[in-house]
This record gives C-alpha cells, sequence and structure tokens, in this order.
C-alpha cells in the first residue's frame, strides 16, 4: 500500500467582511438626536397650528364684520331713495341735513373698506352681478343699462351683489318688424 503522505493544512481564508473604522453611535447620543428630531417637529406643528388659529380668528372676525355691514347696507338703500324726496322739501336744514348724514354714511362705509361694485355701462360679471332682467338693445350682448340695486364690495370678496338689468343685442331682422 502506498503510504499517505500529509500535507499541512492551510488556514481558510476569513469571509470577506468590510472593515469599517466607524465606531457605532452611542446609545446616550442617538437618543438624544431622536428627542432633538421629535422636539423639532413639534415645534414646527405647534408653530404651524398658531398661524392655522391666527387665519382662523381673522376670517371669522370678518366674516361678522360682512354681516353688520350687509345689515347697515339695507340702511344706506332707504338713505338713497329717501335722499331725493327731502331735496324737493323746501326745508334747506332738512335738506343739508339728510345730505350730510348720507356724506357721513358713506364715508363710514369706506373707511370699513366697502366700496361700490361699478355696473352701468360695463360687462355683466356673474360673481359681482345678478341679472334680473334681460332687455333688448342696440348695446352689445351682456352689457348693464340698468342697476336695481347697487352692489358692494369688503375689502377683496363681493358684499352684496349688485342686481343689474343687461342688453340682448337686436337682430336687424327683429328691428324691421318692430
Amino acid at each position: 500500500m502506498a503510504k499517505k503522505t500529509k500535507t499541512p493544512e492551510t488556514p481558510a481564508a476569513p469571509e470577506s467582511t468590510p472593515v469599517t473604522n466607524t465606531p457605532q453611535p452611542d446609545p446616550k447620543e442617538q437618543l438624544i438626536q431622536d428627542y432633538t428630531n421629535t422636539l423639532k417637529r413639534l415645534q414646527a406643528d405647534f408653530e404651524n397650528y398658531v398661524k392655522r388659529a391666527e387665519t382662523e380668528k381673522t376670517r371669522y372676525q370678518q366674516y361678522g364684520a360682512s354681516q353688520v355691514l350687509l345689515k347697515f347696507l339695507d340702511i344706506a338703500d332707504d338713505l338713497e331713495r329717501a335722499h331725493p324726496l327731502v331735496q324737493s322739501v323746501s326745508n334747506e336744514e332738512l335738506k343739508q341735513g339728510m345730505t350730510m348724514i348720507l356724506k357721513r354714511f358713506h364715508k363710514i362705509l369706506t373707511e370699513e373698506g366697502v366700496t361700490p361694485i361699478p355696473a352701468l355701462g360695463q360687462k355683466c360679471d356673474p360673481y359681482k352681478h345678478e341679472i334680473i332682467d334681460v332687455i333688448a338693445s342696440p348695446q352689445p350682448d351682456d352689457i348693464i343699462v340698468e342697476e336695481l340695486q347697487k352692489g358692494y364690495m369688503h375689502k377683496e370678496g363681493v358684499l352684496r351683489t349688485s342686481k343689474v338689468r343687461v342688453s340682448k343685442q337686436q337682430k336687424m331682422e327683429e328691428k324691421t318688424h318692430v
């Protein structure tokens, strides 16, 4: 029989593991970092909440003011309707008093950010004008020919739409038959 010779075994190469020199983060440092990030998120959420609450508060205040101003517009309409009647009487003090009241009322509305919506001769804007009637006219379609009730804006929003009559252009055949 042949003699078996024993060969020295070479040690197996260790599995290739990446060698990193970065130390493992300290658990305490990691906990501090987590708490810091959580705190930053909570602080940002709270700041957003405060901004949202302020915006809502302002919106509710404007809504409340607009509801009161809307009621005052009815009084302004009554004063404007009464003004020509008062001007027809012979009492000069009454005429001056009515004019002063009307001017003061309009001044207060202007100070509160209420402005009239232009209507006569304008193209009808469905966001600002409410069409009550359409009449035949030589003017182009959708031009306001009469304002039945004045409309008003409050800051950037419509407080009350104008009630208007708009034109519908007559065609040539309609003009000849009329």
